[in-house]
């Protein structure tokens, strides 16, 4: 793919176009779905930028950043496959796809990063140092997308590995926000009844 230029001249009027040419209104469900998934692929770039001085001296942030990186690829896929009707799909024959592989990839990330971690035995209020504050509004983002994406798919469809993608990926922000605590020596602050 090569871009040339960013502006197209025809999002002055409220409309965008899908992968496959469709010119939908920017207020469209479909588009708020795909938008909000790069909101929190935006998200974890910051969490990125913040763990990056970490990961000359701890391998643990050089673990996050290396899962970082290959979450934010994921969800360009996603994006991708959320910008192009389902009927559209089969046209793209090189569209990055999500697959349960990556799914199970999260769940065998969220085990290993658990491993050291105390049972919850309240909330966790979604603090502490920088990265792992930021890993926490990735989560509540996330929970954001996939709540969207449920809506589109009651509407539209939506490839069901897309959901549960999402819905593993915000409870692996949970768990790396967690276990990056544990690792900079953060406290955990309970939710107070």
């Amino acid at each position: 793919m090569r871009i040339t230029r960013v502006y197209t001249r025809t999002g002055d009027k409220g409309k965008t176009r899908l992968a496959g040419g469709q010119t939908i209104s920017k207020d469209h469900l479909r588009i708020e779905v795909y938008g909000t998934v790069d909101e929190l692929n935006s998200a974890v770039g910051v969490v990125r930028a913040i763990n990056r001085p970490f990961t000359e001296q701890l391998p643990q942030a050089r673990t996050l950043e290396t899962e970082l990186h290959r979450i934010q690829n994921r969800l360009f896929d996603i994006g991708g496959q959320l910008a192009t009707l389902p009927k559209d799909q089969k046209r793209f024959k090189k569209m990055p796809t999500i697959t349960s592989e990556e799914v199970l990839h999260l769940e065998k990330l969220m085990d290993a990063c658990q491993k050291g971690l105390k049972p919850l035995e309240e909330f966790v209020l979604p603090t502490g140092g920088p990265v792992t504050a930021f890993l926490h509004l990735a989560r509540t983002i996330c929970r954001r997308a996939e709540r969207l994406c449920v809506r589109l798919d009651a509407r539209e469809g939506v490839d069901p590995t897309i959901l549960r993608y999402l819905n593993r990926l915000s409870d692996a922000f949970f768990v790396l926000a967690r276990w990056m605590g544990r690792v900079h020596r953060e406290p955990e602050t309970l939710w107070a009844r």
